[in-house]
């Protein structure tokens, strides 16, 4: 009876380093690859495009997502370009415009890389784009563009955002029409060297 005893205790004891050990390198690889930079995705979205791109970043890059939304939402008649009565006509010919967003209490703190999205708005960020930005401490922060658009570039974007907050630290931007997740990948990996 004395050897089943010990024979349980030897089978019980190997069993526990086991299990520690398997806990152990389960750890170390759900950790492994981690960032070692803090990072969120804050976008504006107001057909889901860029919602989509935006989980997708968030997703590759292991990050946060804040969705960034407009105290009144836009409709369709709001989003139609060729009406200059238009809300969003009438907001992008007037680049002072800061449409205001249903909240702000977002703390970005903590955050060393904030990727911020929009679409495509007469070859340039939405003016809602300034007011988050205008709103929050971005201050030694890496601040990385990606847009959505039915054919224009994010240069003009990037040139104008570069020229509005020359305080603010700006890392290579993104259009993600097309993207693959290898390439925006590679993207990621590429910011701030």
């Amino acid at each position: 009876m004395n050897i089943i005893n010990k024979g349980m205790a030897a089978v019980v004891a190997a069993s526990m380093a086991f299990t520690s050990c398997s806990q152990t390198n389960k750890h170390t690889t759900e950790t492994e690859g981690k960032p070692d930079t803090k990072s969120i995705v804050c976008y504006f979205s107001a057909t889901g495009t860029t919602a989509d791109a935006a989980g997708r970043i968030a997703r590759i890059a292991r990050a946060d997502l804040y969705e960034i939304v407009p105290e009144t939402r836009y409709t369709a008649a709001d989003l139609d370009w060729t009406d200059s009565l238009s809300r969003s006509y009438v907001e992008m010919h007037n680049r002072s415009f800061r449409p205001a967003m249903s909240a702000t209490d977002i703390s970005l703190e903590g955050y060393d890389v904030v990727f911020i999205g929009y679409p495509n708005w007469w070859n340039t960020h939405p003016t809602i784009i300034n007011t988050f930005i205008e709103s929050n401490d971005l201050a030694g922060k890496t601040v990385v563009p990606f847009m959505t658009s039915g054919g224009s570039t994010i240069a003009n974007s990037e040139k104008e955002l570069r020229e509005s907050y020359p305080e603010l630290t700006f890392g290579q931007g993104i259009l993600m029409n097309g993207k693959t997740d290898d390439e925006v990948k590679e993207w990621i990996d590429g910011i701030g060297r």
